[in-house]
């Protein structure tokens, strides 16, 4: 059986992020590390408890907080660094390393792991989501129990967050449109969405590397389909095909980033010895 928060539904109170919650949390955070020590922190926030706590949520779910302290909570050095480079959210940066983070975080935000790594419909339905990622979901959890009606709602979230063209249509009036549908993962039509991969000149080649960071055992080098194929490596993650996974590589190793051997049918990446998630940040914003 999985042990205690290997798994979360529901985390966010309904709420998706919102334009301004991350920079205006960050910001909040850093002035004041006990913010959500007194009603939540919706007072300085300017919001209701609720959306304070679903704050707080996708700021963990983003890696964003530390909160090792029992009397507490500070930024983390990713929530300092992105403080520190990009403090208003003004690029699309900023995004992709945030659904980096979401998008691999499997005890805090499940069912955006389960969506991205191990859901393989390219085209569904709304009921074809929740019912696949239902199964998916029981298989991730382990025995641990979890309600149906939460899993739902996260699938609604997901929707209602990468996907801007189903919110507008539902509700033009609905202020809560998600700054993630720019990063183009979704598509809907006619009640059918489709996972697509985004426009390239909107992917900075780097969040491919900082995906790579993560992953294990490349050390040694990691064959190209292996990265297109594995779990919360740039393929699953990004949306990518191959010879769009491809293209971003070819940009980081002219760039110097990476090394490729493509001779006899190899292709193969190879990551510098030095390479770590701070330093591929820090290249992102210069």
């Amino acid at each position: 059986m999985a042990g205690k928060n290997t798994v979360r539904f529901r985390g966010h109170e309904s709420f998706i992020i919102r334009e301004g919650w991350l920079n205006k949390g960050l910001w909040e955070v850093s002035q004041n590390p006990k913010l959500f020590f007194h009603n939540y922190g919706a007072d300085d926030l300017g919001v209701g408890p609720n959306m304070a706590k679903a704050i707080r949520y996708w700021m963990r779910c983003s890696k964003l907080l530390d909160e090792t302290k029992k009397t507490q909570i500070e930024l983390s050095s990713l929530g300092k660094l992105l403080l520190e480079k990009d403090e208003y959210f003004e690029s699309l940066i900023s995004l992709w390393i945030v659904h980096c983070n979401i998008a691999t975080n499997t005890e805090q935000a499940t069912a955006w792991e389960i969506f991205f790594n191990t859901f393989d419909y390219e085209e569904f339905t709304r009921e074809e989501m929740e019912k696949e990622l239902f199964t998916l979901a029981m298989r991730k959890a382990d025995g641990k129990k979890f309600a149906e009606k939460s899993l739902q709602d996260d699938c609604d979230a997901i929707l209602r967050m990468y996907c801007k063209k189903e919110v507008a249509v539902t509700n033009p009036e609905e202020k809560n449109v998600s700054p993630f549908g720019a990063l183009g993962l979704l598509k809907c039509s006619n009640g059918v969405y489709s996972k697509v991969q985004p426009d390239l000149n909107r992917i900075p080649p780097e969040i491919v590397l900082y995906l790579m960071c993560g992953c294990v055992g490349i050390g040694n080098g990691i064959n190209i389909d292996e990265l297109l194929r594995m779990e919360k490596g740039p393929g699953k993650v990004l949306n990518l095909k191959r010879t769009g996974l491809v293209e971003l590589l070819e940009k980081l190793e002219a760039a110097g980033k990476i090394t490729m051997n493509r001779t006899a049918g190899l292709d193969m990446v190879y990551l510098k010895d030095t390479l770590d998630k701070k330093s591929v940040i820090e290249d992102c914003y210069k």
